[in-house]
């Protein structure tokens, strides 16, 4: 495949995602937020398992433990924690630091350099975010802030050392584990702060069914794959489409508004994507020699 290809492919992920909110409010019971993200991910990840019936061997049982971590448990902890002391405009906007964030651990963990040309496109992409969901009266909570940039930072770390890892590891198999290990590692939350499920009805179910198949085992495949084939600069940036595509939802099938700094605000976020692709394509500068010692 082409890298057009791939990065046409990835961005299903996080476009995918951003249905995630309209399922989650028009399917959902209320105030379940860490026993929906268990249910979302871990019958994923099992079913995963059960089709390739290949389980972590040697160093990647840690490895696999940390990554979900890092993608999973502690992100979408911190996420909700953040969803529910935030508005949501707030909310999606300091989580959309998260490329600026991958920048500077790819530069440490992998050496990647960082380029004027992806800091502005990351500075662009959460001004873009920022003017498709964030209202005037927003309101700020210190916790709530803290909660946002720490699932920034957790799935910035989980998008950059899952390109460090890259293994021989079948794709599949690397998704299964990361989505295994992140429901087992939620499970002692949910069941510490949240109260046992309802009666659950057909649209509940169905609603389940949908975050763990399409936005859980399916897109997670995707995504993955994604990490293993565009630089993490690149793979961050088109995490930005998932509040995107919210708004979008909301917009065609919730009757929300979209006024005109929304639409300009959606253009920003395209056009930052498309400026971090073209950042990651463009050639390092050479490294100048040294000049020689004179021989005496």
């Amino acid at each position: 495949m082409t890298r057009s290809t791939d990065i046409v492919l990835t961005a299903l992920a996080p476009a995918v995602w951003g249905s995630s909110y309209l399922v989650t409010t028009e399917f959902l019971p209320d105030g379940y937020p860490l026993t929906a993200a268990i249910l979302r991910a871990l019958p994923a990840g099992l079913i995963l398992l059960l089709m390739v019936r290949h389980l972590p061997a040697g160093r990647w049982w840690g490895k696999a433990f940390v990554l979900g971590a890092f993608n999973f448990s502690i992100f979408w902890t911190l996420l909700f924690v953040a969803a529910y002391r935030l508005p949501g405009g707030v909310a999606a906007t300091v989580g959309a630091v998260q490329p600026l964030v991958v920048l500077v651990l790819a530069r440490s963990l992998l050496g990647t350099p960082i380029l004027v040309l992806s800091v502005f496109a990351a500075l662009a992409g959460a001004g873009g975010v920022a003017l498709v969901i964030l209202t005037p009266d927003a309101t700020l909570d210190p916790i709530g802030i803290a909660a946002g940039l720490g699932g920034a930072v957790s799935m910035a770390f989980g998008t950059v050392l899952s390109r460090k890892w890259q293994t021989r590891v079948p794709l599949i198999s690397a998704a299964a584990w990361q989505l295994t290990a992140g429901g087992l590692l939620l499970a002692p939350a949910a069941f510490l702060f949240e109260p046992a499920l309802p009666s659950l009805t057909a649209e509940n179910l169905l609603g389940f069914a949908y975050l763990g198949l399409i936005g859980g085992a399916l897109t997670y495949v995707i995504w993955f794959r994604g990490l293993r084939r565009l630089e993490p600069s690149v793979a961050s940036m088109l995490g930005l489409l998932s509040p995107l595509t919210a708004v979008v939802l909301g917009w065609s099938a919730l009757d929300q508004g979209l006024g005109v700094l929304q639409i300009a605000g959606a253009g920003i976020v395209l056009a930052s994507v498309w400026l971090s692709q073209r950042a990651a394509r463009r050639p390092a500068p050479a490294a100048v020699p040294p000049h020689p010692v004179p021989q005496t």
